[in-house]
């Protein structure tokens, strides 16, 4: 049950309140179980409801980022390619005759670095089949030819990888995953990367479980500059917290609203149908959102990664997958096994630990940087 709240606006930690407690400039509209926060700054992008290039502007923005941070990317995934640097010693002296012997030095490479044994055995055949046709006649020719099989598993089902907000704002981000996957912090840094695009964001503390949660995002906001909406009380429900959110976000006119969730194991019945109360209670804020649901994945799972996308894909239907902690991976091949297996584009992977080690993901610039 809710319990008794304030309807003033609480500082952010070491803000100035504004208005004061007791001004009677309150808003009346401000709902009486929520608190919200707002840093003073204002957004640098300005837009109205019918400019509906913006989105689509803003999610081209962010892809053309990541073409510009791909040293990022190739320093992010260090771990894996180093794993993988024994394709190029198994090639470097191939010939005709060694290939079966080289093609299961390769295959062992590619399991190592996760692949997962459907993909790996499709990818060798294939280049065996080559091979033996007279296709491939070198060792930089094999190579070649692997890399290509990758981007071609990572591209086959066209999948969007860029940001779908719609035409209306404000667009609806909902975060989903499990406990100590980096998703509040995966929020923080997505807001820190819209926020720089000129998206005027709203963050929604949704995460009313964990005690921290609300103060973690607090924290983001601050670092972002970005307004946020928590609860103030900590057994609020979650879906209430993120309803007010958007209706916030529609009545003030944010462009994106971030909405962050529990963590929750993937086999915990209950607990995943409270997301689909939250999803419900967004759609009843503003007709069809949220517009993007991303699962965040820790990276170092592996292909144990698996069985978590397919039970939260199933429950509110994911539209786009945010992997982490890749940089202190060597499996990046599990990337390749999410996206043929589960037909889920991988949106945003996590290589590294700065705010900006969040980059979009490129199928193009993965597979430069675990195959230099």
């Amino acid at each position: 049950m809710a319990s008794s709240v304030s309807s003033h606006l609480v500082p952010l930690r070491s803000k100035k309140l504004f208005p004061p407690p007791n001004s009677a400039t309150a808003l009346p509209h401000v709902p009486t179980n929520l608190v919200f926060t707002c840093p003073t700054r204002t957004s640098r992008f300005k837009c109205s409801a019918g400019q509906t290039g913006f989105f689509t502007k803003l999610g081209r923005l962010i892809k053309e980022k990541a073409k510009s941070d791909v040293e990022k990317v190739f320093s992010g995934f260090s771990k894996t390619r180093d794993n993988l640097a024994v394709i190029d010693e198994v090639l470097l002296y191939w010939n005709l005759p060694d290939t079966d012997r080289v093609l299961d030095n390769l295959e062992e490479a590619l399991l190592v670095a996760d692949f997962g044994p459907r993909i790996t055995i499709k990818i060798v055949e294939s280049l065996r089949e080559d091979i033996y046709a007279g296709k491939l006649k070198s060792g930089s020719e094999i190579k070649d030819a692997l890399k290509r099989s990758i981007l071609n598993l990572l591209t086959a089902k066209n999948v969007k990888t860029e940001l779908r907000l719609g035409f209306r704002k404000p667009a609806v981000i909902m975060i989903v995953g499990v406990n100590g996957g980096g998703k509040t912090t995966s929020l923080g840094k997505l807001a820190n990367r819209l926020k720089k695009e000129g998206a005027k964001v709203l963050l929604a503390a949704g995460d009313t479980f964990r005690a921290a949660a609300s103060d973690q995002l607090e924290i983001w906001a601050e670092r972002t500059d970005c307004e946020i909406v928590v609860a103030e009380k900590e057994n609020a429900k979650a879906s209430s917290v993120l309803s007010q959110a958007v209706k916030k976000g529609k009545q003030e006119g944010f462009d994106v609203v971030l909405c962050d969730t529990s963590g929750r194991l993937h086999t915990n019945y209950s607990l995943m149908e409270e997301l689909v109360a939250c999803k419900k209670a967004i759609g009843k804020a503003v007709s069809g959102a949220p517009n993007e649901i991303l699962l965040v994945l820790d990276g170092t799972t592996g292909l144990n990664m698996l069985p978590q996308a397919r039970e939260f894909n199933d429950v509110v239907g994911v539209t786009g997958l945010i992997l982490t902690k890749l940089d202190g991976s060597a499996r990046g091949g599990c990337v390749v096994s999410v996206v043929d297996e589960l037909g889920i584009p991988v949106k945003f992977v996590g290589v590294g630990e700065a705010v900006e080690d969040l980059q979009p993901f490129d199928a193009e610039a993965f597979v430069n940087a675990i195959f230099p």
